[in-house]
């Protein structure tokens, strides 16, 4: 009687015929753990931890690993990395990639985790997920995750100019409603602290039963008003500088128009709105409308099981400043373009479902808007039906 010998193996997590050394970064204030997974080591992942912002430990730790991947083996491996989007930003992405590495920036929300009620969660975790991620996304499996592109420096930059007007006017709303809420506790309405003549307002001002401002409350107003009135010099240097891009990319010598101003010359589209949509989105490279739509969150997310199937509403996920603006932008344009074709393929819409969902149809057109616009900039499709400002 013959016997049957059976085979058993321990499934590997990991691939170990590497072909290169695989590391991820795990960034916080303090320290930064890097987790590698190398030739030679078999599954065995190894963590080292260094301070936060120590590029020279960094690297010397990298050439660590290479020099003991090279021992093992005999031959000596590239660095691949990669770490999550964050508040770190992507200075420490150019500093490898000006080095000759390797390096990825990953949307951390983009990568599978389990779906347990409650998981373990550790940076150790989630550096062997990173890597792992890495390995999955080298070997071309698809949707394994979302890599972000890192923007040039000076894409960076130019964001800065709407990011920064956007903060100073909620400060200013800040300011505006604090000063109006001590007015009204003291009987006192229809006092406008963005008036030229806002202080000599405030010296005639009484009371409701007719006494005089108490002197505790009118020096803090005056405070209050310092700091506004420094907003709002703030505000205008940044609105001057906004203008001066615009001014700047207003032609080049063969009297063709750059993005921006191509933007900019559209009725309905402002000086503010023309330069987040360019500096947030469409100063990117995209290879098709999806990606577009993709990017600003306004890809629709469908939810299908069996015989399930209802549709969830846009992501929001990529970009929420873009969103944001495409969405105001989709209203104003109903008003300044209502004889274009989007805006009569969103009455139609309304109209169909008897005036109902338009705040549904307004996304809708928001994303149409978008792609219509990113065809504009890039391939010079007009819009059909648009009106463009008048010289």
């Amino acid at each position: 009687m013959g016997t049957t010998s059976v085979h058993s193996e321990t499934p590997t997590a990991v691939r170990t015929d590497l072909g290169a050394i695989f590391v991820s970064l795990e960034l916080s204030r303090s320290s930064w753990l890097i987790t590698s997974l190398s030739p030679g080591s078999g599954e065995k992942m190894s963590k080292h931890s260094i301070d936060s912002g120590d590029i020279a430990a960094l690297r010397l730790r990298f050439a660590q690993i290479q020099e003991k991947a090279r021992l093992r083996t005999g031959r000596t491996f590239p660095i691949v990395t990669i770490q999550e989007a964050g508040l770190d930003g992507f200075w420490i992405h150019r500093v490898l990639e000006a080095t000759g590495i390797e390096s990825y920036v990953v949307d951390a929300a983009s990568i599978a985790t389990s779906r347990r009620r409650r998981r373990a969660k550790t940076d150790r975790i989630d550096g062997e997920a990173l890597v792992r991620a890495l390995l999955a996304f080298k070997r071309g499996e698809p949707r394994v995750c979302a890599m972000v592109k890192a923007p040039n420096p000076e894409d960076e930059d130019r964001r800065r100019i709407c990011r920064e007007r956007k903060v100073l006017i909620a400060e200013r709303v800040r300011h505006v409603n604090r000063i109006k809420g001590l007015l009204f506790a003291q009987g006192v309405s229809g006092y406008e602290p963005l008036h030229k003549n806002r202080r000599n307002r405030l010296e005639d001002l009484q009371t409701g039963d007719g006494r005089a401002l108490p002197r505790h409350i009118k020096s803090q107003i005056m405070r209050e008003l310092d700091r506004l009135e420094l907003l709002l010099e703030q505000i205008a240097a940044v609105e001057s500088e906004r203008n001066s891009f615009l001014a700047v990319h207003e032609g080049s010598a063969h009297g063709t128009l750059t993005p921006a101003t191509m933007l900019f010359a559209i009725r309905g589209v402002g000086a503010e709105f023309a330069t987040i949509l360019w500096s947030e989105g469409l100063c990117r490279h995209f290879d098709n409308r999806r990606q577009v739509a993709a990017y600003a969150g306004l890809a629709p997310t469908p939810w299908q099981s069996g015989t399930i199937d209802h549709e969830q509403g846009v992501s929001k996920t990529g970009n929420p400043r873009l969103r944001t603006t495409m969405i105001q932008l989709a209203w104003l344009w109903l008003r300044n373009q209502p004889g274009s074709l989007l805006s009569r393929w969103f009455v139609d819409r309304v109209q169909s479902n008897g005036g109902r969902l338009k705040k549904t149809a307004i996304v809708a057109l928001a994303r149409k808007l978008l792609i219509a616009l990113w065809r504009y900039v890039t391939a010079g499709v007009t819009i059909e039906g648009v009106v463009m400002k008048t010289a």
